[in-house]
């Protein structure tokens, strides 16, 4: 008989599984284009070496805001930290195994409350606390990039964590990726969301990625 692997390694397993981008990332340039209902917004974008983002030649401020904050969005979860550096204060512990096998890993220590499910060394369920509310997100497929895995289909919601009331509607996103260079960058984004009982769908698309020279020490 086989030992059950620690949850915390289970765990470790899959969050050191995830594709990001190592410490000399130069950072990159595109050209956006951004859908937004019948608007149609096209500007460009670049993200630093030090993964903050910037936008250029979009005059509506809305539509600014918005593809930066896909930039932000993007760049944060391609940070690369070690799972002491994010994880070492918290403790795991096995919760359920749901009907598609997905182990459920329930977090205590400095993140108590929160809790994730893994499945084939991918996190598949995201349940944070995280300033006042809880994001739940499911992962439904993903990218497998031969150095990590990427998510493909998934979806979002946000909730007060003390009432539990409903803060933004249910948001399904589709994300696709492609190799520049040695690098997976994302160059579309189309996100639908539940907005006042409509469907409102944004589309992103990132073209002409071009990778920056990095700097000469």
């Amino acid at each position: 008989m086989t030992e059950r692997i620690e949850a915390r390694d289970l765990f470790r397993a899959a969050y050191e599984n995830r594709y990001t981008w190592e410490k000399n990332f130069p950072g990159y340039t595109a050209d956006v284009t951004f859908r937004r209902g019948d608007e149609v917004f096209r500007g460009k974008v670049r993200v630093n070496p030090d993964l903050s983002g910037e936008v250029f030649e979009v005059a509506d401020e809305q539509a600014k805001k918005e593809i930066h904050g896909q930039l932000w969005e993007t760049a944060i979860h391609r940070i690369r930290r070690t799972f002491e550096e994010t994880h070492g204060k918290n403790t795991f512990s096995y919760g359920d195994t749901d009907e598609t096998g997905a182990v459920e890993i329930l977090v205590g220590g400095k993140s108590q409350g929160d809790r994730y499910k893994v499945r084939n060394n991918e996190v598949c369920h995201v349940h944070r606390h995280i300033h006042g509310v809880v994001v739940t997100i499911d992962t439904f497929s993903s990218h497998d990039t031969g150095e990590g895995y990427l998510s493909h289909r998934y979806d979002s919601i946000y909730r007060d964590s003390k009432t539990g009331e409903v803060k933004a509607g249910r948001s399904e996103f589709e994300d696709n990726y492609e190799k520049i260079g040695k690098y997976y960058i994302l160059t579309s984004r189309v996100i639908q969301t539940e907005e006042n009982g409509q469907t409102v769908t944004r589309e992103f698309g990132f073209s002409n990625v071009k990778l920056l020279e990095p700097a000469v020490v």
